[in-house]
């Protein structure tokens, strides 16, 4: 039977437009080379959906599905197109419909149709399914972070384990319960009443503008809040001892009253909180736990502005410092629920982590950039020559000023590196950089971060939207950005007298708003934030200052422009016309979440 939900959203002119969650039927022709059992991929109502040919099926063979999709209507029984038809009943539903196959390469979401779940695919350039040789690749290999929550002994929060797994293997549900805390049935036994969000919702939303999303990410929370006459919760810190407090106060509630409205009170000073404390308290307490003096976070290597976690963490707090990350986890899943702000950047690669996002080879960049350097080079060895290089499967580690020895394979001190297992080496070490030396707590930082929020809810958004949300969107002054930039390439000799480099500034300070030039900075920079001084003290991944930089490069050697976060340069070619940049440009920022460069 086909399934009907009601839904709203504005349009562009302010007007609420009732959306309606139906299943579609939808037939198309299994395309030349594929195999029985074997999945495709394609787009179907604009989402990117993953089928699976039946085992009865070939090439050629015309096959149908059933997808929930979203349609617009009145809500007064007829729909978008001014027909008569029954909102309960679409007029196309269950018709056959044509599909186009889309071309794009690198990692994209889809919905799998043999279980409704979101899960990620790479397509080669001619749009098919890509499905690799099973060996790691540097340029095309990428794994999300898989959570496994388990009930621990005490019922206020689960424990779980997570872990790497590659990004084709990783898939989240597409629905939210009305009830967060209930596990998501498989499809085929779902109750339509027991769903607060249904499949197709969220596809349907992630294609609005973030104002957009962030609005239906709010009215969501709202919906799955506990309403203050049904319990709220009143919070008592010292100012003095704001982190100890807070972090007493926060771990002592269960998953439910973390969706209670909280309400905060500093001791010893008067004052009701109506809101403003509630934010100050945010700000402050995010504050404190970032700061590198703590011994939890440290600034990274590529960026002083962005924190990374100390995989020397226990260190500085033996006995409680895994605390500290399922703390930081709630305090950001409620930072999203309640539509607050925190104080402090992270690195990118932990917004991935927060959201499901595939991490590659490229984001060793932002961990050590001189390693992620070398290791690269080591492809440009002949296979036979590797060998002489005396590696083994270990991993030098830095724990507070002492070099120690991390086998990245059971007895790696006894396994050779050579050519022919290179590119298990080069994954070994990537894995262990990205999410080994750091595990127990990143494993903490998720589990809090998800005690408040049901996973799919994030869907909807890419990280760099995340920490833009998370973070607030940056005060950016033009002229100051403009007087500490640098030119090279084709732009050394004009410099900012360069026609295309006129053309770029005219762009960025005339047409692109606050949001735009803020994601922007998170290409070329690799975040959102802008350092207190100003855009003179930019720093690059040594630490050292590295203002923005614009570098003039020939059409022939790149369509798009390309960034290099550790040096923070924006390679853009010398396009023909101003309208060409602006469309180049605009697609490069918003489109390489990725992190698979355009070619």
């Amino acid at each position: 039977s086909n399934s009907n939900s009601n839904s709203s959203s504005a349009n562009g002119n302010g007007n609420s437009i009732t959306r309606r969650m139906v299943n579609q039927t939808f037939e198309v022709t299994v395309p030349p080379g594929v195999r029985p059992n074997q999945p495709f991929s394609l787009m179907a109502a604009g989402q990117r959906v993953l089928v699976t040919c039946p085992p009865n099926a070939r090439s050629g063979t015309r096959i149908r599905f059933n997808l929930p999709v979203s349609m617009p209507g009145t809500g007064t029984g007829s729909d978008a197109a001014g027909g008569n038809s029954d909102s309960t009943t679409p007029s196309n539903t269950n018709s056959g419909v044509t599909l186009q196959y889309d071309t794009q390469d690198g990692w994209t979401r889809t919905i799998r149709v043999t279980d409704m779940k979101f899960a990620w695919v790479r397509l080669d350039n001619d749009g098919e399914l890509a499905t690799g040789d099973g060996k790691f690749h540097v340029d095309t290999s990428a794994y999300v972070r898989k959570i496994q929550f388990l009930e621990g002994n005490d019922k206020r929060m689960r424990t779980g384990k997570v872990t790497l797994v590659p990004a084709s293997e990783y898939s989240v549900d597409s629905v939210i319960m009305k009830n967060p805390d209930d596990p998501v049935p498989h499809f085929s036994q779902r109750k339509e009443e027991d769903e607060l969000i249904k499949s197709g919702e969220i596809a349907a939303v992630q294609k609005q503008s973030m104002d957009e999303k962030v609005e239906w990410l709010l009215k969501t929370c709202k919906k799955l809040a506990v309403p203050w006459e049904e319990g709220h919760m009143r919070i008592c810190v010292r100012r003095e001892h704001l982190l100890v407090d807070s972090i007493e106060a926060i771990m002592s509630l269960g998953r439910d009253d973390l969706r209670k409205i909280w309400r905060f009170e500093f001791m010893g000073e008067a004052g009701i909180d109506a809101g403003g404390l509630t934010k100050e308290w945010f700000l402050l307490v995010t504050a404190a736990i970032f700061d590198a003096d703590s011994g939890l976070w440290l600034s990274s290597e590529g960026n002083q502005m962005l924190m990374r976690i100390n995989p020397a963490s226990q260190a500085t707090c033996p006995e409680d410092h895994l605390v500290y990350f399922r703390f930081l986890g709630r305090v950001l899943g409620k930072t999203l629920f309640e539509g607050q702000i925190v104080s402090g950047h992270m690195v990118q690669y932990l917004y991935k982590y927060l959201l499901g996002w595939p991490v590659c080879f490229d984001d060793l960049e932002s961990v050590d950039a001189d390693l992620y350097q070398n290791l690269k080079k080591m492809l440009d060895i002949k296979p036979e020559e590797v060998e002489y290089m005396c590696l083994d499967f270990t991993a030098a580690q830095s724990m507070l000023g002492e070099t120690v020895q991390v086998n990245l394979h059971p007895d790696g001190e006894d396994k050779t590196v050579t050519g022919e297992n290179l590119h298990e080496y080069l994954e070994a070490y990537f894995k262990y950089l990205m999410m080994q030396r750091i595990q127990p707590q990143v494993t903490e930082l998720l589990l809090g971060f998800y005690d408040v929020l049901p996973e799919p809810l994030l869907a909807v958004f890419d990280y760099q939207e995340l920490e833009l949300i998370m973070c607030g969107l940056p005060t950016i002054e033009m002229d100051d950005w403009i007087k500490n930039t640098i030119y090279t390439g084709t732009f050394a000799a004009a410099k900012e007298r360069n026609t295309c480099v006129k053309w770029f500034w005219e762009i960025v300070r005339g047409e692109f708003d606050q949001q735009t030039r803020a994601r922007l900075l998170q290409f070329v920079t690799g975040t959102s934030g802008v350092p207190s001084r100003g855009f003179s003290v930019l720093q690059g991944s040594d630490g050292i200052i590295k203002l923005f930089c614009l570098n003039g490069i020939d059409l022939k050697n790149g369509a798009y422009p390309r960034s290099h976060t550790c040096f923070n340069r924006l390679d853009l070619p010398i396009y023909k016309s101003k309208r060409e940049l602006r469309e180049k440009l605009t697609y490069a920022i918003t489109n390489c979440s990725t992190g698979f460069t355009i070619e």
